[in-house]
């Protein structure tokens, strides 16, 4: 059985400008992105929750914002924020925004999603 490569892509750029400009929506609830609730909450650094869970996970999950995707991730992608999946030959979407935003924020909920993929 062949291991999967997961990648989460965010719905947000990861410059400064898009980094700021995304902050900004999110204080004034013009924008969100599941998976940045999920990794981030209000911590631009990275919750500690999320840290941990993923030290203690045996979850292998690369993230990256929407500008640092590949052409070939973000095709795989019906809409951000996303996992994909990577068999070695090609790249599926593995959790749709649906998919993460019905996890509500909850580290744990997603991870175990991710690990039953």
């Amino acid at each position: 059985m062949r291991r999967m490569r997961f990648v989460g892509i965010y719905d947000a750029d990861g410059s400064l400008a898009g980094e700021l400009g995304y902050a900004f929506a999110k204080l004034t609830g013009r924008r969100r992105c599941a998976l940045c609730d999920i990794t981030h909450g209000w911590n631009p650094l990275g919750s500690r929750a999320w840290k941990q869970a993923c030290a203690d996970s045996p979850v292998q999950l690369e993230l990256v914002h929407r500008d640092k995707a590949t052409a070939s991730q973000l095709a795989a992608a019906t809409a951000l924020p996303a996992i994909v999946a990577d068999d070695g030959e090609d790249w599926s979407e593995a959790m749709s925004r649906a998919d993460i935003e019905a996890c509500a924020g909850s580290v744990e909920q997603f991870l175990e999603r991710l690990r039953t993929l």
